[in-house]
C-alpha cells in the first residue's frame, strides 16, 4: 500500500506540476514544489496552497481525498488488524476453554464432568480420524 501511495504522488504531483505550471499567478513554480505541495494536501495539516489552474483544482481535490482515504486507511487497517489477530484464532478460544475447564475440575458437578468426559471423547476420536486422512495421502 506504501509503494502505491508513493507511486500515486508522484503521478499526481506531476500532473499538478505541469497543469500549474502554465498559470500566471501558481505558487508552484518546480516539480519539487509540487511534491511538497502534494504532502501538504494530503496530510490535511491545512498547509498546501489553493492551485489556480482549474485543472490542478480538479487534480489536487482527487489526490486529497484519494490520498487521504489510503494513508489514513492503511494506518487504521493495520492497528485494527493487529488488535483483532487474537481474537480471529477460534482454536486459542477453545483451548483456553478446555484449560479452564480443567482447572476447575473439583468445581463441577458429575454431570457437567460427564458432559466434558462425551465432549473429550469426541475431541479424541475427531483427531484419530485426521491423522488416518493424513496417513492415507
Amino acid at each position: 500500500m506504501i509503494v502505491l501511495l508513493v507511486v500515486l504522488w508522484l503521478v499526481f504531483s506531476a500532473g499538478f506540476y505541469l497543469a500549474e505550471r502554465g498559470s500566471a499567478e501558481s505558487v508552484v513554480s518546480s516539480y519539487g514544489e509540487a511534491l511538497y505541495w502534494g504532502v501538504a494536501a494530503f496530510s490535511t495539516a491545512g498547509i498546501a496552497d489553493t492551485p489556480s489552474a482549474a485543472v490542478a483544482q480538479l487534480l489536487g481535490g482527487i489526490w486529497i481525498i484519494l490520498g487521504s482515504v489510503l494513508f489514513f486507511g492503511t494506518i487504521v487497517a493495520t492497528v485494527t488488524t493487529y488488535f483483532m489477530r487474537p481474537m480471529q484464532r477460534p482454536h486459542k478460544r477453545i483451548i483456553d476453554t478446555v484449560e479452564y475447564n480443567l482447572e476447575q475440575l473439583n468445581d463441577l458437578t458429575i454431570e457437567e464432568l460427564d458432559l466434558l468426559k462425551e465432549t473429550v471423547d469426541t475431541l479424541i476420536e475427531h483427531v484419530e480420524q485426521l491423522k488416518k486422512k493424513q496417513s492415507k495421502k
